[in-house]
């Protein structure tokens, strides 16, 4: 629960230990299916309250309350405000598992406390310091703790300003960010009166991370919405068939513009053959230009605002790309075809092609941004649509104006 996995409980004569089985939605929703409701209270009974937050949906509403129901009160009130959190908010990967103290004890009262603990919570690095109405004070790292002196009170040690904590309804994505930024492992979360409610944890942010990353590939290639491996056929083929019909509009398109051009082709054939190449190029500058920009978004390293400075990079780099480039495909094409201006089409092509590709890689990202749509949704389709259709029109409009 929480990373996408079921635990099976193995009982042996010599053992009695855990596997965890990583499955797919599918196969799990199929497992869960085939297990009756003694099973799954079984199964359910040890899970923490996160936990039984995360499978909860995909159990059956009567096998949720009969688990509920042998909880004491705090564990359902987290369990229920877990679930009343959306997927893409930090309440719903919050953790309720964590060490507190009182700022108004010594070091060494604390190593005590801690060592009645059997195991303390998973990726505990630091203590959370809160006051009598559990009002986050601030925290104190576990390295610090052990390096001060066991005299030492803990309002003396701890860290007071520039915690980094987070509210249950800020976005995960924005979170996943900070861990990044400032190296976290654990981080607070508070309530709109700073009363502490839970912590997030990296292998938390680590999932949202990895599904985040998983989405804008899938976007990126059509993919409107998410698609288990082994999903049903027909589901897999209502997930794809939009972005293969936008993808067949966009190649009708191309063809039409070679199509205007199909005069010029017949009268210089060397123009079929290449084509493709300054309409190829162009669309993997600008597919190596749209990933680079979608990245430096979905991870907080880009705004809008920069734009302008990026496309003056990007432009730079279609440049030098087009003296290397462009230089040797015009003189290869001089060579195979005898002709000094099909290289010079060729050079001329490649050139207009390459920053088109710098222009709307940069373009198409930032603008979907800025309106407030995921800037991966359909962006290599998008960018090979255009150094397609643009790259025919250049070379072929230019072949026609300065060889026929």
């Amino acid at each position: 629960p929480g990373e996408r996995m079921l635990v099976w409980h193995l009982a042996t004569p010599e053992d009695d230990g855990e596997i965890l089985l990583e499955v797919s939605d599918a196969v799990r929703e199929s497992l869960i299916g085939a297990m009756d409701r003694e099973e799954m209270l079984a199964a359910v009974d040890d899970l923490d309250a996160d936990e039984l937050a995360e499978l909860a949906d995909d159990l059956p509403p009567e096998v949720v309350d009969e688990a509920l129901s042998s909880r004491d009160a705090e564990e359902r009130a987290q369990v229920d405000a877990a679930r009343s959190y959306g997927d893409h908010q930090v309440g719903a990967i919050m953790d309720f598992e964590l060490v507190s103290i009182r700022a108004d004890v010594t070091c060494e009262v604390v190593l005590r406390y801690l060592r009645r603990f059997d195991s303390l919570p998973d990726h505990t690095d630091k203590i959370f310091i809160v006051d009598d109405d559990d009002v986050l004070r601030g925290v104190l790292p576990i390295r610090k703790l052990l390096v001060s002196d066991p005299d030492d009170r803990v309002e003396d040690v701890m860290i007071k300003k520039d915690v980094v904590r987070f509210s249950p309804e800020d976005d995960v994505e924005e979170a996943a960010q900070a861990f990044e930024r400032y190296d976290l492992v654990t981080a607070p979360v508070v309530d709109g009166e700073k009363h502490l409610i839970g912590r997030i944890t990296i292998d938390e942010i680590v999932d949202v991370i990895r599904e985040e990353s998983d989405a804008d590939m899938r976007n990126m290639a059509g993919l409107q919405e998410e698609e288990d491996l082994f999903a049903p056929v027909w589901d897999s083929v209502k997930n794809r068939w939009v972005g293969l019909a936008v993808n067949l509009c966009t190649a009708f398109v191309a063809s039409r513009v070679i199509g205007v051009f199909s005069g010029s082709i017949e009268k210089i054939v060397a123009l079929a053959a290449l084509m493709p190449i300054v309409a190829g190029i162009g669309g993997n500058s600008g597919n190596q230009t749209i990933t680079m920009i979608v990245r430096a978004l979905a991870m907080g390293q880009l705004s809008t605002a920069q734009a302008g400075r990026l496309l003056k990079k990007e432009i730079g780099v279609a440049l030098v790309n087009r003296v290397i480039w462009g230089s040797v495909m015009g003189l290869i094409s001089w060579i195979l075809y005898g002709s000094v201006g099909i290289g010079l089409v060729m050079v001329a092509a490649m050139t207009l092609n390459l920053l088109l590709a710098a222009t709307v890689g940069v373009l198409i990202p930032v603008m979907m941004e800025k309106f407030g749509k995921d800037p991966a949704l359909g962006s290599s389709v998008m960018i090979t649509a255009v150094t397609d259709s643009g790259g025919f029109l250049i070379f072929l409009g230019l072949a026609t104006l300065f060889l026929l």
